[in-house]
């Protein structure tokens, strides 16, 4: 699949891969920030952003898409940077060709599988998101302000809102559309939740690149026994917290972050 990217900078290559409902331009502002010290590629996956749509959307699939990527624009050893799905995406490709990168950044997102006992609400949150999606009348939408009232019934937060509504669009005929590809999405959704910890490797398989797992410190993607999981699966691995934020680490504190992400590189 020929995935939609932005392209930044010169130097060492850094992937940076979004999260679910996000795109590459949700990371433009850390992109070119980092960009002064490295060729940054924000890539948009299948289903979302400006990438093509396609009924499958599985870690496999993500980890193939982004292989492809590497192979056809000859990108050699790059740091991969994935924040929630593209941290997940990120280290299933890790997991496969851990030869062909040099280091990982994990943001806000555990390896191991989102459970209803470790994580009760990431399902039903996700599920509460999507229908609210799926259920705007499009064709009779006529504004963006119309579209968030609906959403605010189901969805309280306005950052949230906003966030999701980066998605919706108009064509050329002023009509609104989702990019993202909804009805996979919802097909997929448990398949979202997996971790590596479904790939069946060896009991003393761990991968030794250096890895960073950033976390914020209002969210609970990354609780105690993720620490665990993470340990159990990379030798070399660092795990910061950032004050004042929560999932979306980059948006809340990107001062922080992105002085964390240098520091790790060592740019």
């Amino acid at each position: 699949m020929e995935l939609f990217y932005r392209r930044l900078g010169k130097g060492k290559p850094l992937i940076i891969l979004h999260g679910l409902y996000g795109s590459s331009d949700n990371w433009h502002t850390i992109g070119r920030q980092l960009s002064e010290f490295r060729e940054v590629f924000l890539i948009d996956w299948r289903n979302h952003g400006q990438s093509p749509h396609h009924p499958n959307h599985t870690y496999s699939d993500l980890r193939d898409d982004l292989h492809e990527f590497l192979v056809q624009h000859t990108i050699y050893k790059p740091v991969v940077m994935g924040h929630s799905m593209g941290g997940k995406a990120a280290m299933f490709f890790a997991a496969m060709h851990p030869k062909l990168i040099e280091k990982l950044i994990v943001v806000d997102i555990s390896p191991c599988t989102y459970k209803a006992e470790n994580h009760p609400n990431e399902n039903l949150q996700h599920r509460s998101i999507l229908h609210a999606l799926q259920s705007i009348d499009l064709a009779n939408l006529s504004s963006r302000k119309e579209a968030e009232d609906q959403l605010a019934k189901t969805i309280q937060y306005p950052a949230v809102r906003q966030f999701l509504l980066k998605n919706l669009k108009k064509d050329h005929h002023s009509r609104y559309y989702w990019c993202l590809n909804l009805p996979a999405l919802e097909k997929n959704l448990e398949e979202i939740f997996l971790g590596i910890d479904t790939l069946q490797l060896p009991e003393e398989y761990r991968l030794d690149f250096p890895a960073l797992f950033i976390r914020g410190q209002h969210s609970g993607y990354i609780g105690n026994n993720d620490l665990d999981c993470i340990k159990r699966y990379f030798k070399n691995a660092t795990v910061i917290t950032i004050p004042g934020a929560g999932h979306w680490v980059h948006a809340e504190q990107p001062g922080l972050f992105v002085e964390a992400v240098r520091s790790f590189l060592g740019d």
